[in-house]
């Protein structure tokens, strides 16, 4: 794990592994690139096709930092956090891709476009609505943040909550981010055009229909794999259907 300072002089820390192709992946809420990516095995998938793996840690999650300034937090940061490490390493001939929160992050960062073009696009556990309609999603987690250890066992607040305790994350910085969130207009993800795979869980509907994210980006795949939101990153096809259409 290796670290660099932004502008504003927060820490973002990140990890590498593989060789080849750089493969930059992010990461969803409430989670880790060690979560989404490492422990589950998707991560030795994709290396063992030839890429070179970058897994950075969101501003206000892992060991990156957690500032409790809410003027550290402007509308996009985490797109802003990602173009600057893209920047500090120079990348251009590289794959871009995330996880829910990750994936919603990658489409920011095509619609500024301010980063070289990818040469592929990886979209996990992202629908439509997701990507153009997120207040209620975002509202839906700021409300667990502030109820939490209120919950019934068994709702998706329980399960957001427990998650979030697990990880331990600083709920005022993870607020903060929350609020930090935009949407990308249907016209706008419709410009979009690298070469992308839409994957996600079979009954994973939290953030909308994948297939219809697929449908409104101009190229793109998409795979469906067993699981639901929580669940898909879990299986071994999660990793092996990413390193395969990587390595296409």
């Amino acid at each position: 794990m290796t670290s660099f300072q932004t502008a504003d002089g927060t820490e973002i820390a990140y990890q590498t592994l593989g060789e080849g192709k750089p493969v930059l992946l992010l990461h969803g809420l409430f989670s880790s690139g060690h979560t989404n990516w490492i422990r589950y095995g998707a991560a030795a998938d994709i290396a063992s096709a030839g890429f070179q793996l970058i897994l950075p840690a969101f501003r206000a999650h892992g060991a990156s930092g957690k500032p409790h300034d809410p003027a550290l937090y402007p509308a996009d940061i985490l797109a802003a956090d990602i173009e600057a490490l893209i920047a500090h390493l120079g990348l251009t001939d590289y794959i871009l891709g995330g996880y829910s929160l990750g994936a919603r992050t990658t489409v920011r960062l095509l619609a500024r476009g301010h980063i070289p073009p990818p040469a592929k696009v990886v979209l996990g556990g992202m629908g439509l609505s997701g990507i153009t309609d997120i207040e209620g999603r975002s509202d839906f987690f700021l409300g667990v943040i502030k109820h939490s250890g209120t919950f019934k066992p068994g709702s998706a607040e329980y399960a957001a909550d427990a998650f979030m305790r697990q990880n331990a994350i600083d709920t005022t910085a993870a607020a903060h981010l929350l609020r930090t969130q935009q949407p990308t207009p249907l016209e706008t993800v419709r410009t979009l055009t690298p070469a992308t795979l839409v994957i996600a869980g079979e009954n994973d509907h939290d953030n909308g229909s994948a297939s219809e994210l697929a449908l409104a980006l101009p190229h793109a795949s998409h795979a469906t794999i067993p699981g639901n939101h929580m669940s898909a990153v879990t299986k071994p096809d999660f990793g092996t259907a990413i390193a395969a259409w990587l390595a296409h």
